[in-house]
């Protein structure tokens, strides 16, 4: 959905000059220097607080609220700054009980020692079996303890005009090879035709596809940090879409979300687009005219194990410095996999969940009207479950991503290539992380 996709795009922005704030204090290991905190419940009543950029999310608050006198929650929306605020509040030892964190997010704050690991409350660990695997590998960075619970997840599939696709007797590519022939037959039957963009300033986008042909873009062993953003399997991606701006197959000039870019979707100029579970809405609600034009299928695949990826989604993180960490832990578990909860945050925030009890939702189960009324959670569903629970993030990933998008949007303008790009993602990690202290070195 739109509100996503600017959610998303500010997260990108704010967070790699706003917590710079935070780096002094950062510690060389991504471990937290604080062990597990204490799960002792309060003898009265409790008030926490809980920032987050979902929208309609103080309504999801009000159901709590008003089942559980005794732990009331108070909630603000941060959206306009949201690591600008969350850094600013950690600074100046104000944070809350309780933040929405990206996922590619949670290294960067943990080196800063943002977070408090409730894996003494049984609560906490307990909750692992509620969740898909690879999200819970996430929040807990290997098992090393519970720092966040996670929320919603964006696993990727491909948007296709059927319409277009059957018009010019095109089947729907099922691996990405498929995919660059069908992008070569559509662009000769008319020249005026795209199979879909390239937004080059989208470094988490592109990070998806990464994901999906298992670039490990970071690992962790003995007691440094290797970095592997440019290795082999990135590569093949980079090349992959290098080829297709190269052969003019894809348009290059268009943003994610943009009024451009759903111009070009109206004109009929681009017959596909690889996105996430997040974004079904956006062609609903911004084309109304095309309802029953479009279908979700699955991503195209490297190879035979069908593997996807990941764009986007959110944790709620363990926040240093709560009192609370038992009614926190007992909140956060609630919010994020209590089936009347989570309906509630897809109706009103758009939210594909990432608790096993969310992608039973009723909601998600029936026909999409817009997409001739097709299960497309059932695509998202499927996808999920073959999303590599190894990915990894670093610690200074929003660094890494500008600099990724400021070498691929020269690539997509003729100066380089998009392995370059990578090359210099790589060089940036490596330089960000000496800057705070963190051992690194490059991996292949």
């Amino acid at each position: 959905m739109s509100k996503r996709v600017t959610r998303t795009r500010l997260a990108a922005v704010a967070a790699a000059a706003t917590l710079v704030v935070l780096a002094g204090c950062s510690s060389p290991a991504p471990s937290d220097k604080a062990s597990a905190a204490s799960c002792t419940p309060a003898k009265g009543k409790v008030t926490l607080q809980y920032w987050n950029t979902v929208p309609g999310m103080d309504k999801v608050v009000d159901l709590w609220n008003k089942k559980n006198p005794d732990v009331q929650v108070q909630t603000k929306n941060i959206s306009n700054d949201q690591y600008g605020t969350l850094g600013n509040a950690l600074k100046a030892g104000k944070a809350p009980d309780l933040a929405q964190v990206g996922y590619d997010e949670l290294p960067n704050l943990r080196t800063q020692n943002a977070f408090v690991d409730a894996s003494a409350c049984s609560a906490a660990t307990a909750a692992k079996s509620k969740f898909v695997p690879w999200t819970w590998s996430q929040t807990s960075f290997g098992g090393t303890g519970v720092f966040a619970l996670p929320q919603d997840t964006g696993p990727m599939a491909l948007f296709v005009r059927s319409d277009i696709f059957k018009k010019h007797d095109i089947a729907i590519p099922t691996t990405w090879d498929e995919y660059a022939a069908a992008a070569q037959k559509l662009h000769k039957a008319d020249p005026n035709l795209d199979i879909t963009f390239f937004d080059p300033n989208n470094a988490e986008w592109f990070n998806g596809l990464l994901w999906q042909n298992s670039a490990q873009m970071y690992s962790y062993s003995g007691d440094k940090w290797h970095v592997t953003v440019a290795s082999d399997q990135s590569k093949q991606v980079a090349d992959y879409w290098q080829k297709l701006i190269a052969g003019k197959l894809v348009r290059t000039d268009l943003a994610n979300g943009s009024t451009q870019m759903y111009a070009a979707y109206q004109k009929d100029q681009i017959a596909s687009y690889v996105g996430a579970a997040w974004g079904y809405s956006m062609f609903r609600d911004n084309l109304p005219k095309q309802a029953g034009k479009w279908s979700i299928v699955p991503m195209p695949t490297w190879g035979a194990n069908g593997a996807s990826g990941d764009w986007g989604g959110s944790t709620v993180a363990f926040m240093k410095g709560s009192k609370h960490l038992y009614e926190s832990v007992k909140f956060n578990t609630w919010l994020n996999s209590d089936p009347e909860a989570l309906a509630l945050e897809n109706q009103l925030g758009g939210l594909y969940p990432a608790a096993d009890a969310g992608l039973k939702l009723p909601a998600l189960s029936k026909g999409v009207p817009y997409y001739n009324n097709e299960k497309i959670f059932n695509v998202f569903a499927d996808s999920s479950k073959k999303i590599d629970t190894e990915f990894a993030w670093g610690p200074t990933q929003k660094t890494v991503n500008l600099a990724l998008q400021d070498a691929m949007a020269k690539a997509a303008a003729g100066d380089g290539t998009l392995s370059d790009a990578l090359s210099a993602a790589q060089a940036a990690a490596l330089k960000s992380m000496k800057a705070q202290a963190i051992p690194a070195t490059a991996g292949k």
